[in-house]
């Protein structure tokens, strides 16, 4: 395996697979056994999940509502998407742990980096809920961080799109796709790929990313496995 230790990043979105919202059962079932593939070759695996599809704090804010009131009830609906999560892999047998950024101690550890760095040395998958505790700060954020703290090898983004492309592929077939892009290029073409807070401190950090369809089966094994898939950002 290419990586020993990965922070994965999935969107809350991801995990409606075809539905308006909410949580789509066979969409995570289907993660839950792409993950457990590469557990299963002794990759060690945190995963932090967005909460978009079931509320989003920016939105809320846009309507009216406060937004510090709204990022906490973002954070929370992370949580739910943990346990969500969480529940599906241990019904594949895989042991995993959810720790949280705020204390829901009935539900959840409190996040503690040591003990996130231990379930992973003991093969445990370590999902991180409520981002980084704070608002304002974006799951994607809360990854990145969070893949520091751990000392992981890689963040791979799982998205509904195989890559980074000139402009959106969904919107303008003429969009062309990069195999490989650094951190400055990106910056400089202005693409999307994470919120600047979150891109930044994986550049300076030298922690590379690699974007790729998580949706497509097998993908994430060969990922793991060093198969250019998607597209990867390094310095």
């Amino acid at each position: 395996m290419q990586y020993k230790r990965i922070l994965l990043k999935l969107s809350g979105e991801a995990l409606m697979g075809n539905q308006q919202y909410g949580i789509d059962p066979v969409r995570l079932k289907e993660y839950a056994q792409e993950i457990k593939q590469i557990t299963e070759k002794g990759v060690e695996v945190a995963i932090v999940i967005g909460g978009g599809n079931i509320f989003r704090g920016l939105s809320g804010a846009s309507s009216g509502m406060d937004r510090v009131q709204g990022d906490h009830m973002g954070m929370l609906a992370t949580v739910i998407n943990g346990l969500a999560l969480q529940s599906a892999l241990e019904n594949e047998d895989v042991p995993t742990r959810l720790q949280s950024a705020i204390n829901i101690n009935e539900v959840a550890e409190p996040f503690i980096r040591r003990k996130a760095i231990r379930h992973l040395e003991k093969g445990r998958v370590v999902i991180f809920g409520g981002g980084t505790g704070n608002p304002y700060f974006t799951t994607d954020s809360a990854a990145v961080l969070r893949a520091i703290e751990i000392s992981a090898d890689v963040i791979l983004k799982g998205t509904r799109v195989d890559g980074i492309y000139t402009s959106d592929p969904e919107k303008d077939k003429l969009a062309t796709k990069f195999d490989f892009i650094t951190f400055e290029d990106v910056l400089q073409k202005g693409l999307k790929v994470m919120d600047t807070t979150a891109f930044t401190l994986s550049q300076e950090n030298e922690l590379p990313i690699i974007v790729f369809d998580m949706n497509t089966k097998g993908n994430l094994l060969k990922v793991i496995s060093g198969e250019k898939i998607g597209t990867k950002v390094n310095l």
